[in-house]
C-alpha cells in the first residue's frame, strides 16, 4: 500500500442538530442510500442513518452520512449535499458491536447494488450537486 492510500480517509458526516430538526417529521428512522457531494467535488454513493442509534443509547435523533469513497483530506466546514434515493431497512438495536459492524457492511453493499441501477445512476448527474461559484458555508 502506498503512503497516499494509507492516508486516505472515509468521510462520515453528522449533520448538525439544526439540520436534523429541519428534516421532514414523517421520515422514518432507518438506513437509506443515495448520492452525496462535498463542496463542488465529485458525486459519490452514500449510506445515511436517520435515528436514535439505539446501540449507543443516543438521546437525540441524528442523521449520519457515510460516503462510500476514500478521501485524502477532511472536509470540515464544507457544504455536504445529499439526495436520498431509497430505504434499506428500519432502525434496530444490535446485541454486539460486531453485529452492528456486520449490518453496516451489508447496508453498504446493498446501497452499492441499488445505486448501480440505471434509474438511480442518472440522479448522480443532477444539477442539484453543482454549487454556484464561491458558495461557502455560513458560519
Amino acid at each position: 500500500m502506498s503512503s497516499l492510500q494509507s492516508n486516505m480517509k472515509k468521510l462520515a458526516a453528522n449533520f448538525s442538530e439544526q439540520v436534523v430538526e429541519s428534516f421532514p417529521s414523517d421520515i422514518s428512522t432507518g438506513i437509506y442510500y443515495g448520492w452525496a457531494c462535498v463542496g463542488n467535488g465529485a458525486v459519490h454513493k452514500m449510506v445515511l442513518s436517520i435515528g436514535w442509534n439505539p446501540f449507543y443509547k443516543n438521546i437525540k435523533k441524528s442523521v449520519e452520512t457515510h460516503i462510500i469513497h476514500s478521501f485524502e483530506d477532511n472536509f470540515y466546514g464544507e457544504i455536504l449535499s445529499i439526495v436520498i434515493i431509497g430505504c434499506i431497512r428500519s432502525e434496530k438495536n444490535f446485541s454486539s458491536l460486531e453485529a452492528l459492524i456486520s449490518a453496516i457492511q451489508e447496508d453498504i453493499e446493498e446501497a452499492k447494488r441499488q445505486l448501480d441501477l440505471p434509474e438511480h445512476l442518472k440522479l448522480k448527474e443532477d444539477n442539484f450537486f453543482h454549487l454556484p461559484e464561491g458558495k461557502t458555508v455560513n458560519h
